[in-house]
C-alpha cells in the first residue's frame, strides 16, 4: 500500500493529536504536593489572577489540567475545591492530608500505641512510610506520627 504526500501529512497530524491526548491523560488525576512553606492558590493560570487562600507544605493537589505553558496547573484539593498553582509550587512528594476533626497521632502504628499529638481536619503531612492500615507521617514543623489511613486524604 502506497500513501500519497497528504495522506502522509494527515498521518503525522493524527499521530500528534494522539501524543498530545494521551500526555494530558497522564497528567489527569497526577497527585503532587505544595513544596515551599506557604504557596499562593489562584482563581486563574497566571500572577496576575487573584490569590485565593494559600496553602502550606506537604498541601497534596490532585492535578486535573495543565495550562498551555505548562507552567500552571489547575487542582482539586481533598475538599473538593478547585483553582490554579504555579507549577514550581509543586513537588513529587508523597503526602497526606486529615480529612476529620480532631485526629489521633500515635506514637506507633496502632491503637495500642500512645496519643503523641491531635491534628485538625486540614492539616497537611510528608508521608514516611505505611504499614498496614497505619501512616507514619512528617508534619513541616518537624511532627512526627502514626495516623491510620481512613483519617487521611
Amino acid at each position: 500500500m502506497y500513501l500519497f504526500r497528504s495522506d502522509k501529512r494527515m498521518l503525522s497530524v493524527l499521530i500528534a493529536l494522539f501524543v498530545c491526548l494521551v500526555s494530558t491523560m497522564a497528567i489527569a488525576g497526577e497527585r503532587m504536593a505544595v513544596s515551599v512553606s506557604v504557596a499562593n492558590i489562584r482563581s486563574g493560570p497566571g500572577q496576575n489572577y487573584e490569590v485565593l487562600w494559600q496553602a502550606e507544605k506537604y498541601t497534596p493537589l490532585e492535578i486535573l489540567e495543565r495550562d498551555q505553558s505548562g507552567n500552571w496547573c489547575y487542582f482539586r484539593d481533598y475538599e473538593g475545591t478547585k483553582a490554579w498553582i504555579h507549577k514550581n509550587l509543586l513537588g513529587n512528594i508523597d503526602t497526606v492530608v486529615t480529612e476529620t476533626g480532631l485526629c489521633n497521632i500515635r506514637s506507633g502504628p496502632g491503637t495500642e500505641y500512645d496519643l503523641v499529638f491531635q491534628a485538625e481536619k486540614g492539616v497537611p503531612f510528608k508521608e514516611v512510610k505505611r504499614k498496614g492500615s497505619w501512616v507514619q507521617i512528617r508534619h513541616a514543623d518537624g511532627d512526627t506520627g502514626w495516623i491510620h489511613k481512613k483519617l487521611v486524604w
